[in-house]
């Protein structure tokens, strides 16, 4: 017997998704952490064009193996491959934030975009974004 996701169980119908056709899908928290990450790339690519031209940005879960002696990072900066990793779940659950809602998630987010492209270019944070750096 094959299964999908659209079958129908116990007569009741075909299944549609959780929200319904009336509503947008839901949105994650890795869909909120990879356009946070996405917007704040794009923004520093548009005011460092040159230094940053081929350098990838990319997304994983975690740091691999065992955290360092300065405790668990959060990004990791390539400079001969030109690429920087950001971790998704330290940078979420390591945050600290003194209110935990959408706008100070995301400027927490966009600080470590910030502080790593800071770190590739070896500049000061506040060099990188003047008008939208955030230190947390």
């Amino acid at each position: 017997m094959r299964r999908g996701r659209g079958r129908n169980r116990h007569g009741r119908g075909l299944r549609s998704s959780v929200t319904g056709p009336e509503l947008p899908p839901l949105r994650t928290r890795l869909d909120f952490f990879e356009l946070a990450v996405l917007e704040a790339a794009d923004y520093v690519r548009a005011l460092w064009p040159a230094e940053l031209a081929g350098v990838g940005i990319r997304i994983a879960s975690t740091p691999p193996g065992p955290p360092s002696i300065g405790g668990v990072d959060r990004w990791h900066v390539d400079l001969p491959a030109r690429h920087i990793v950001l971790y998704r779940v330290p940078i979420e659950r390591l945050a600290h934030l003194h209110k935990d809602d959408e706008w100070h998630r995301r400027s927490f987010i966009e600080a470590c975009v910030f502080r790593a492209v800071a770190e590739f270019l070896g500049r000061d944070p506040w060099e990188i974004a003047p008008e939208r750096y955030r230190h947390f």
